[in-house]
């Protein structure tokens, strides 16, 4: 790479990053050409279309006059004037450096929090135990090598916070869907999601400022992200930085339908036949789904007993291992040979439980579904359900069905729950709940309502 060539880039890098991460192209143009000495119009816009750092975003119909005309040969005249430039990087921050569990990738290490501008270990006394030093041993190499090691810090950062999936909450779907001020949203004011317009993310609202949905981050909006660490700058961007992130998204994540086909169906195989137990299954021998007499079935991996090759075999005393697992106080089965819960193993070979339809995605009159129920730890080491009493008679804000909605939807979500006067952040990834005054833990858990096999038959036999 020429260094004049490199110098643009960078120049226009941090011109795009100062401008909350894109811009039209007209005016990144005249920017450029304040700033460095181009004879030619055409090496600008080759660089910009060539160069990975930056996404072209333009019309149907400008995309057919760059054909017609040869996209640069018009300078910033037509078939420019629409096409807006989005900021891109492929480098993100490392997911296992703030569990502590990463020595050497190809990630940044860098503390989210001194990222999102509000670490507060940072500022005081009390020094925080991830990195605030963007040009360490381990992360200035690979700032070099993606040509990002002369970039400032509030410039990198924003060029993260719109490239990696990771550091941002989701635009809930919810709120988009239904009517109300909160759309189909069930955590109402306690949802850890945003909630903004998604026409307006994608760019295409016809409403303007007349639409329902929000198109800025609102006051309960605000405060929410600024308990999750994020500082007043950045929440004030988000509405332009979540339209970037939908087009880089688009741009390089285009669902593929027969991707999404393929692994409906996988899906579908490990799911027991719900019309089978109620020996009404039309397709018979033909079904995709697991024909068994119970909701649920436990099997090992047969073969090497490392998981390798041998399939899958139905375990002995079936009723009485799921009922220990559908107790969120056992860890593991009883007997000489236990599972265990937690690794899904037995002796170290791998254990899995197959199961009916969650209760969430079918009708009500639906039987032998599978009702999912979620618990947290209590203070005197018992679980409490969640929407249930605890020993102080206090409740939870959302239900075990709240929770099965969410985890369905997203199961890598954050959500935000309260109890009384206080907040918490649930993981599903973790399975842990978080008070966000005191930074306490608490585990979670999501087990099954136990069915009996005479239960069952009694269901089926009514039916």
């Amino acid at each position: 790479m020429s260094s004049s060539y490199a110098r643009i880039i960078h120049f226009a890098t941090s011109v795009l990053c100062s401008t909350r991460g894109s811009m039209s192209l007209v005016q990144l143009h005249r920017r450029v050409f304040q700033r460095f000495d181009i004879t030619e119009d055409e090496f600008f816009c080759y660089i910009v279309k060539k160069c990975p750092r930056f996404l072209v975003l333009r019309t149907p119909r400008e995309e057919e006059e760059e054909e017609e005309e040869g996209w640069g040969t018009t300078g910033t005249g037509t078939g420019t004037g629409g096409t807006t430039i989005v900021a891109k990087t492929s480098l993100r921050l490392c997911r296992s450096y703030s569990k502590q569990d990463c020595t050497d990738c190809q990630n940044l290490h860098l503390c989210k929090y001194f990222v999102y501008g509000n670490c507060r270990y940072g500022k005081g006394r009390r020094p925080c135990k991830f990195s605030h030093d963007v040009r360490s041993d381990h992360n200035y190499p690979l700032l070099r090598e993606c040509t990002l090691h002369e970039l400032s810090e509030d410039d990198l950062f924003l060029l993260l916070l719109q490239n990696d999936p990771s550091m941002l909450p989701e635009v809930c779907s919810h709120y988009n869907k239904g009517t109300g001020p909160y759309g189909a949203c069930t955590f109402r004011d306690n949802c850890a999601k945003v909630h903004l317009c998604m026409h307006y993310v994608q760019g295409d609202c016809l409403f303007g400022h007349k639409c329902k949905r929000q198109h800025i981050i609102d006051q309960l909006g605000r405060r929410t992200l600024e308990e999750r660490g994020l500082s007043g700058d950045i929440i004030h961007d988000l509405p332009f930085i979540y339209q970037n992130i939908y087009h880089l998204t688009a741009s390089e994540n285009i669902p593929d339908p027969l991707l999404s086909r393929i692994s409906s169906q996988s899906d579908e195989r490990n799911e027991i036949c719900l019309h089978f137990i109620r020996k009404n299954c039309r397709f018979q021998d033909k079904c995709v789904r697991v024909h068994f007499h119970l909701p649920y079935k436990w099997e090992i991996c047969e073969g090497d007993g490392g998981g390798g090759g041998g399939g899958w075999r139905e375990m002995k005393s079936m009723e009485e291992i799921e009922r220990n697992y559908c107790d969120p106080r056992r860890t593991h089965s009883p007997g000489a040979r236990p599972v265990d819960f937690l690794a899904m193993t037995r002796e170290a070979v791998p254990v899995r439980r197959l199961s009916t339809a969650s209760s969430i995605t079918k009708p009500a009159h639906y039987i032998l579904t599978t009702e999912w129920l979620w618990f947290y730890k209590g203070d005197h080491e018992n679980w409490v359900e969640y929407g249930r009493p605890d020993d102080k008679q206090r409740l939870m804000s959302a239900t075990s069905r709240d929770l099965e909605e969410s985890y369905l939807a997203d199961n890598t979500a954050e959500v935000t729950v309260t109890k009384g006067h206080r907040q918490y952040y649930l993981s599903y990834q973790d399975m842990y709940q978080r008070n966000l005054k005191h930074n306490t833990k608490r585990k979670v858990r999501r087990r099954p309502k136990f069915v009996s096999a005479r239960e069952v038959e009694k269901l089926t036999s009514t039916q």
